[in-house]
């Protein structure tokens, strides 16, 4: 699985991330929610489109791939339990799918829970490191709300994420790094690496650039959402409920439920 594609962000919407991969005169998409600036990139880097992957359902992920397929003639990828009329290539848990152009290879994870198939794409770049693509589960120093599944479902999912090694390159669909700092550091405001993160990130933002990729290793020190087994996750989520909670999938609802109001 090593390959030497690169990965670049293109910019859509608000706050959306489109990943495109591309090797030589070869690219791929990730989540095009939007054709336009993908378009606007193939032009400009004289780029052929070989495929398109989609890690869920929602209209800002799916929204531009009617439109790319007007121009490119290219198999669709994602989750096969889900309504993309636009998909041409279904995918479910433990499959792989190879990438010729781009001589990548990805191995497909479920991880329900923000919809009710969701799915990830983990796979390895050029350095050796692994990348992940997850659309909406997890994001940098947040995860993603949970519209379909269940709680217990989503930390589940994001257990599995988790526990891909820490050098993983997270590559999730949004900027909302900041937004997301500002409730974790209400979590555990004297979390010294969440500290140093916030400043790293605000330096980045002032600077206007992405704060992703993230690593699963930086997301297990500052990310409130893989730390349930924290003590003072735990110790918020019980003052957040006024209870006790003795059970990770309990801590990590309590704090998903203070999030949403947050």
């Amino acid at each position: 699985m090593n390959t030497d594609y690169q990965i670049v962000p293109l910019n859509a919407f608000n706050d959306n991330y489109i990943w495109l991969l591309r090797r030589g005169d070869q690219a791929a998409v990730v989540d095009p929610g939007d054709a336009a600036p993908v378009l606007a990139y193939l032009e400009q880097e004289k780029l052929n489109l070989c495929a398109i992957l989609a890690t869920h359902h929602h209209g800002d992920h799916i929204g531009g791939i009617e439109e790319l397929l007007a121009r490119y003639d290219v198999p669709v990828f994602g989750p096969i339990g889900e309504p993309i009329a636009t998909l041409t290539q279904p995918l479910a848990d433990g499959e792989h799918i190879w990438l010729a152009q781009l001589d990548a290879d990805f191995e497909v994870l479920a991880v329900p829970g923000h919809t009710r198939a969701h799915i990830a794409y983990y796979g390895r770049n050029h350095s050796s490191c692994g990348v992940l693509f997850c659309g909406d589960t997890l994001f940098a120093s947040g995860c993603g709300r949970i519209f379909e599944g269940t709680p217990q479902q989503m930390r589940h999912s994001l257990a599995r994420l988790a526990a891909l090694p820490g050098a993983t390159r997270v590559y999730c669909a949004h900027e909302y790094t900041q937004a997301n700092i500002r409730f974790a550091l209400a979590v555990e405001p004297e979390n010294i690496e969440l500290l140093a993160r916030a400043e790293e990130v605000a330096n980045l933002r002032a600077a206007n650039r992405p704060t992703v990729p993230t690593m699963i290793g930086t997301e297990l020190l500052v990310n409130p959402f893989l730390r349930w087994d924290a003590p003072a996750v735990i110790a918020a989520a019980q003052r957040i409920s006024n209870k006790p909670l003795t059970q990770p999938d309990e801590v990590f609802a309590a704090i998903r439920e203070w999030k949403n109001r947050y």
